[in-house]
């Protein structure tokens, strides 16, 4: 008798299975939207603020996917719903630059030719100290010695140099020598 109960608790589900596929999909969705309309700054993981919400994120969201249903069968139905669901998405984003470029949006130049570009800085919700910590971070002492730097749609800084890199100077002169 007690295996049984024990059996009935794993992996008996209490909600039926294509709510436990709809519950992830649409929990999905929604994440996908916001986390567009909120911008690219909480991809980046930034600060420790950032990460906090994302983690009570994953934390909030994590009822409206599971419902009542605490069974091993209804956690395996629900991340092969949240998997297939990403899967969809990606092909779909993959096969479609429109609609990529809808749903991720496009790059923010932060800076250009060593000048800071406030309003792009102010419209992704970022400070000078931020700035210059993301080019510390890329091997530079100073704003003056970066050309371009920008914030891709997933998060990552794109930086050019006004000066080639030793290592890129070193590979041209290889190159000019063949």
């Amino acid at each position: 008798m007690p295996h049984s109960i024990i059996f009935d608790h794993m992996f008996v589900m209490p909600l039926p299975i294509i709510e436990k596929l709809a519950r992830p999909v649409i929990v999905y969705l929604v994440l996908v939207v916001l986390l567009r309309i909120f911008g690219k700054r909480e991809l980046a993981q930034l600060n420790p603020f950032d990460l906090v919400v994302l983690l009570s994120l994953s934390n909030t969201v994590q009822n409206a996917i599971i419902g009542d249903d605490n069974s091993v069968t209804g956690g395996i139905i629900g991340a092969i719903g949240l998997l297939a669901i990403n899967w969809l998405v990606v092909r779909v984003l993959f096969r479609s630059p429109g609609m990529t470029r809808l749903l991720e949006g496009r790059a923010s130049i932060l800076l250009r030719n060593g000048q800071i570009d406030r309003k792009a800085l102010e419209r992704e919700s970022l400070t000078d100290e931020e700035l210059l910590e993301v080019i510390h971070r890329q091997g530079f002492e100073t704003i003056a010695q970066v050309r371009r730097c920008q914030l891709e749609p997933n998060g990552t800084f794109y930086i050019e140099p006004f000066e080639p890199s030793p290592a890129d100077q070193r590979h041209a002169e290889l190159l000019t020598r063949l």
